[in-house]
């Protein structure tokens, strides 16, 4: 996992006065599995700020006393990067496969991505075996063709196979007046293939990257960010992910998002 950074203790700080609210709160209130994802890349002054000012109506995810988490995704791809391709070219049609590992449970999922009819993410998930996480399961490839099959309409995903890693720490906030969600990732680290890969680049080390995860209208968090002149931008984890640890790799949709990752 990552070393800890001084982002990590400006994090605890600004969530220090939050209510605290439960794992089974956050399932229950705002799961949000169909969701509008909004993505910002937020200064740390910006955030402290952000969090003051939702205080009133955003609680924090604690489990025994921990606000924040270490998180494991791997992705799977086949040997072209055709699921990534999908996505540089903005498919309607276009998906994301990963398992996702809670390190500090061992708790770990398989994962489907897709998107919806009206540019929504749908996400279906799946319990997993933390030993596979680096592996597409034979229970795993059946439950991705069968979402597959609901959403698209079809069954042949190809060969896939693991494509890279992400670690990072996330604080997760929700809202209880509209049961939106917030993901607050820091510590970002990148590897090439799947976990016991070494080769890796770090993401940004001066901001937080936020999810707003609505049920469709911007939410309260939304419109702070907003007053706070910071705008959604056009990123993934996944793709920058693999623009960055493949520079030869189509990356357009990012080259902005790549760009402020760079400097932040």
């Amino acid at each position: 996992m990552t070393a800890p950074s001084p982002l990590l203790a400006a994090m605890t700080g600004a969530v220090s006065g939050l209510r605290p609210v439960s794992l089974a709160e956050v399932l229950n209130e705002a799961a949000l599995q169909v969701r509008i994802d909004r993505k910002y890349l937020v200064p740390v002054n910006a955030f402290i700020t952000m969090t003051d000012r939702l205080r009133d109506r955003f609680a924090v995810l604690d489990i025994d006393g921990r606000r924040s988490f270490n998180y494991e995704s791997v992705y799977f791809d086949s040997a072209d990067h055709r699921l990534y391709r999908e996505h540089v070219q903005r498919r309607r049609r276009r998906y994301k496969v990963r398992t996702r590992a809670y390190l500090d449970s061992g708790e770990c999922t398989f994962e489907v991505k897709l998107k919806g009819g009206r540019s929504e993410t749908v996400k279906a998930r799946m319990p997993y075996e933390l030993a596979d996480r680096s592996d597409l399961t034979p229970a795993a490839t059946e439950f991705l063709r069968a979402q597959l099959c609901q959403e698209y309409g079809v069954r042949d995903q190809g060969d896939l196979g693991p494509t890279l890693t992400t670690t990072y720490r996330r604080t997760t906030l929700v809202d209880r007046i509209d049961h939106a969600r917030l993901t607050c990732d820091i510590d970002l680290l990148f590897h090439q293939g799947g976990s016991d890969e070494a080769r890796a680049v770090r993401g940004p080390v001066g901001a937080v990257l936020v999810e707003s995860k609505t049920a469709g209208r911007a939410g309260a968090a939304d419109r702070v960010l907003r007053d706070l002149g910071i705008r959604p931008i056009q990123i993934s984890k996944y793709c920058v992910a693999a623009a960055l640890l493949n520079p030869q790799l189509p990356s357009n949709p990012w080259h902005r998002s790549l760009r402020r990752l760079r400097t932040a």
